[in-house]
């Protein structure tokens, strides 16, 4: 039995008190469901406040067994899947939804949905941005922002729903269906979450299409051979329309780089969309970004000129290559939210000055082999800090010309200051988690943003 509860008085267990569980117990108590709350934690006030506030029961500090009495369980995306109540409630064959499931089954706005190990929020806010530019009303949700049961009861069939979702908000879903996925890359990141295992991880990120039927879309990277060769695999079977991105071929359907020119090809008519230094957005994941965002909009019938003029307008996602500021010729740049080996990789790329690179925090299983030979060639000083800092140190430091371990953010700003020289930049992109230190990637950047002004 599907465990959708619209119109039913049905028992949900709702785990895990944060966002996309909170908006989760809203919706699902707005639909006549019966809902139980139980949090690991002890809980904030402000959550203890609204539960009381709305007479909801609930648990904290801990999962019990009255968990387990529910017809189904919804898990938010900060619950490991491997934590004992999901495991026994697996073994019951009680139903286990993720938040975007259930927010699903009430949308009534076509989805287009975004997922990868980098660039899923600049691509889902630079989307939103170009939907925003039309006449279409767009609700941009999911993983950053509102969670998507936030926004669910307000959607029409008319609107268009832009949601990036995690390899977690995917573990759970059974009905989630994107008219448009979109699949950006695979690397190796939350492996703690997935017992190490990058198959079982990637397994995940293509949980975005595995609902999608004849007619639907499937934007995919091209360039990434594992994501290639599942989709060439999968998605015939299914009669999706498949596009590829690339920035190395020209493809016969997708969009494409040609020399310094964004390229899109739909239903066999090429159209030549825009040169690369006209994008708002700099680097070449932008422009992979763009593509992809290009592509989507198109197959979603947003005019090339809307296009166009919106992938040269957009101002960028906060803590991702944002310019914080310029001191003694020196460039100050938050790219808190690159949080793993992958997106510093991005980050460094983007610049052809040297390097300041403040990194460290907790580290989820990084291999930084990758990045040697970047910071070899564009990294003067590495700032290491964090659970993480020695191993930052041992692995990158010993490649760049200076190397320090700091205590606290603020040391490292104040030491990248001292180090850096006129023409060069001072890098926050910390490869790692923010929990050892901060509350999130989003309160890390701030503090860096902060300690940057303070000089």
């Amino acid at each position: 039995m599907h465990p959708q509860a619209k119109g039913h008085k049905k028992r949900v267990t709702i785990v895990g008190g944060a966002r996309s569980g909170i908006a989760a117990l809203k919706l699902l108590h707005s639909q006549e469901a019966i809902v139980f709350l139980s949090e690991y934690s002890s809980g904030s006030d402000e959550l203890v406040a609204f539960l009381e506030s709305g007479s909801f029961p609930y648990e904290l500090g801990g999962h019990t067994e009255k968990a387990l009495d529910a017809d189904f369980i919804v898990v938010s995306p900060g619950v490991p899947s491997t934590i004992p109540l999901l495991k026994e409630a697996q073994q019951r064959e009680i139903p286990i939804c993720s938040e975007i499931e259930v927010a699903s089954w009430y949308n009534r706005a076509p989805i287009v949905a975004i997922t990868g190990s980098n660039g899923k929020t600049t691509t889902t806010r630079l989307l939103g941005h170009v939907f925003s530019q039309s006449d279409r009303k767009v609700h941009v949700a999911g993983n950053i922002g509102n969670a998507f049961s936030d926004i669910a009861l307000d959607t029409r069939k008319e609107d268009v729903v832009v949601l990036e979702v995690s390899s977690f908000q995917l573990d759970h879903i059974h009905r989630f269906r994107p008219a448009v996925s979109i699949l950006l890359n695979i690397t190796p990141d939350h492996l703690d979450r997935y017992e190490n295992k990058f198959e079982k991880y990637a397994a995940s990120k293509f949980n975005i299409f595995s609902n999608q039927q004849k007619g639907d879309a499937l934007i995919y990277n091209y360039d990434d051979e594992l994501v290639r060769n599942r989709v060439s695999r999968l998605a015939p079977s299914r009669q999706l329309h498949t596009y590829g991105i690339s920035q190395k071929q020209e493809l016969r359907d997708g969009a494409f780089l040609r020399g310094d020119t964004l390229v899109v090809r739909l239903n066999q008519a090429e159209e030549i969309l825009m040169r690369k230094e006209d994008l708002a957005l700099k680097g070449p994941h932008n422009v992979f970004n763009s593509l992809a965002a290009a592509m989507a909009a198109r197959v979603m019938e947003i005019p090339s000129l809307a296009v166009r003029e919106s992938l040269s307008t957009f101002e960028g996602v906060a803590h991702r290559l944002e310019f914080v500021r310029n001191l003694d010729d020196v460039q100050y740049v938050n790219d808190s939210k690159a949080t793993n080996v992958n997106a510093v990789w991005y980050a460094l790329e983007s610049f052809q000055q040297q390097i300041v690179l403040i990194a460290g925090g907790r580290d989820k299983g990084n291999d930084y082999s990758s990045l040697v030979p970047l910071v070899q060639d564009k990294v003067r000083v590495v700032i290491a800090l964090g659970e993480s800092a020695e191993k930052v140190e041992q692995e990158l430091g010993v490649h760049a010309e200076q190397h320090m371990l700091v205590d606290s953010l603020e040391q490292a700003v104040q030491a990248a200051h001292l180090f850096a020289q006129p023409g060069e930049v001072v890098l926050l992109s910390p490869a790692c988690a923010s929990f050892d230190m901060f509350e999130n990637y989003e309160a890390r950047g701030e503090a860096f943003k902060q300690a940057v002004h303070n000089l």
